[in-house]
C-alpha cells in the first residue's frame, strides 16, 4: 500500500486539497493511443472514518499521510495527521512559521492604535512577526522615515512596499521562501494585490476601499495556502477589523518588544507577580515608552477577559453534579422554586378565606 505525505492547502466541507511533497508522473494514452504524461502534485482527499470517529480535526497547514491514491481521479484518503508545531485559532492554520502583518501608509491611513493591537495579537501566537507597510508611493519620504523610525522604537523595523510601483516586493519575497507565512491585516490595505505579485498568475480577487468607512471590503472568504515560486507557502486570511486579545495578563508584557527589552538584562520587578501598572513599586517595565498606555489598556481588557472565563467556568460547573451512587452525571435540582400563576378558582377560595 503506497503512503504519501503532503500539506493541506484548503478545507472545504468534508474535502481537503493536499499538496504532495513529491510530484508524480502519470503515464496516459490519448485518444489516438499515443503515450502522454501528466504531472500530479495535488490530490483532493477525504478523511478516514477512524479520524472522524476519534474527532481528529484537519486544518489548513496540517502535515498529513495519504493512502490508496487514485491517480486518474486525483483523489486520496487522509489516514494520519502529524503532530502540530502550533495552531492559530483565528484564522485556523497549523504549523505557522511567521505572520506577515500588512498595513497601509495611506488609504486607509495608518492608525497606531489599530496597528499596535494587531501586533500584540500577532506576538501572542509566539511566532515570528514581520511588518509590511504598503502604498509607499502615496506618502512623502519624510512621512515614511517618521513611521520607520517610530516603528523601529516599537521593535518592528518595517518593510516598505508598493503594489502599484512594485517597490520592495523582491526584498519582501526573500523573507518568505521557507515555511508557512500567514498574511493578516485590515481589509483594503492591499493583501490580495500583494499576493498576486508574490505569486504570478494566481489572480486573487481584489477589493476596493470604502470611502465612507475608510476600510476595504472583505474579498477573502476562507483560509487557503498558496505555494510561493521560490519555496514556502502563503496563507491568505479573511480581513477583520479588531482582533480579540485573549492573552493571560501575566504574559501580556511578553507581547511588547519594548517591555521584553527592559527585562532582558536579567533583572526582575520587585514583586514576582507584577503586572507593571503605574502604582506598582520598583517595576522595571513601567516607564515613558510610547506604547505603555496601550499596554495598560490591553491589561485591563485581558483581566476582564480572564474574569469572564472564570465566571463561565463557574456557571458551567454548576450545571452538572456527580451522583455518588453510580458516578453518572445528572442534572441538579433547581435551587429556586418555579412560580406559576394561580387559577382563578384558587384565587377566589383564598379571598373567601381571608374575608372569613
Amino acid at each position: 500500500m503506497l503512503a504519501l505525505t503532503g500539506t493541506v492547502l484548503a478545507v472545504q466541507a468534508n474535502f481537503y486539497r493536499v499538496m504532495l511533497d513529491h510530484a508524480f508522473r502519470l503515464e496516459l494514452l490519448d485518444e489516438l493511443g499515443q503515450n502522454t504524461s501528466q504531472i500530479i502534485d495535488e490530490l483532493l482527499c477525504t478523511r478516514r472514518a477512524r479520524l472522524k470517529k476519534i474527532g481528529q480535526q484537519i486544518c489548513v497547514g496540517d502535515r498529513v499521510t495519504i493512502e490508496e491514491p487514485d491517480w486518474h481521479g486525483k483523489r486520496g484518503a487522509i489516514s494520519e495527521v502529524a503532530a502540530r508545531r502550533n495552531l492559530l485559532d483565528r484564522p485556523t492554520v497549523a504549523n505557522v512559521d511567521r505572520i506577515l502583518l500588512v498595513f497601509a501608509l495611506a488609504e486607509p491611513s495608518l492608525d497606531p492604535h489599530q496597528l499596535s493591537r494587531f501586533l500584540v495579537k500577532a506576538e501572542s501566537t509566539q511566532v515570528e512577526v514581520l511588518l509590511c507597510l504598503n502604498k509607499r508611493d502615496l506618502v512623502s519620504d519624510e512621512l515614511w522615515q517618521t513611521w520607520r523610525d517610530r516603528l523601529k522604537s516599537w521593535g518592528y523595523p518595517p518593510v516598505a512596499i508598493s503594489t502599484y510601483t512594485h517597490e520592495g516586493i523582491n526584498e519582501l519575497a526573500q523573507h518568505l521562501q521557507t515555511g508557512v507565512t500567514v498574511v493578516a491585516g485590515l481589509s483594503g490595505v492591499g493583501k490580495s494585490s500583494l499576493i498576486n505579485l508574490l505569486i504570478p498568475n494566481l489572480q486573487v480577487r481584489v477589493g476596493e476601499v470604502s470611502q465612507r468607512l475608510g476600510h476595504g471590503r472583505h474579498t477573502t472568504r476562507h483560509v487557503e495556502l498558496f505555494a510561493l515560486p521560490a519555496g514556502g507557502y502563503l496563507a491568505d486570511t479573511p480581513g477583520f477589523m479588531q482582533p480579540n486579545l485573549t492573552v493571560i495578563p501575566q504574559e501580556l508584557a511578553d507581547c511588547f518588544p519594548e517591555a521584553k527589552q527592559r527585562l532582558s538584562a536579567g533583572d526582575v520587578c520587585h514583586f514576582n507577580n507584577c503586572l507593571h501598572r503605574r502604582d506598582e513599586p520598583n517595576c522595571l517595565v513601567r516607564g515613558d515608552w510610547e506604547r505603555y498606555e496601550h499596554y495598560l489598556a490591553y491589561l485591563e481588557e485581558a483581566i476582564a477577559y480572564q474574569q469572564k472565563l472564570k465566571n463561565t467556568a463557574t456557571a458551567d460547573s454548576s450545571l452538572k453534579v456527580k451522583d455518588a451512587s453510580d458516578g453518572k452525571q445528572q442534572e441538579p435540582r433547581l435551587l429556586k422554586k418555579r412560580y406559576r400563576r394561580e387559577s382563578r378558582r384558587s384565587e377566589h377560595q383564598n379571598l373567601d378565606e381571608e374575608l372569613d
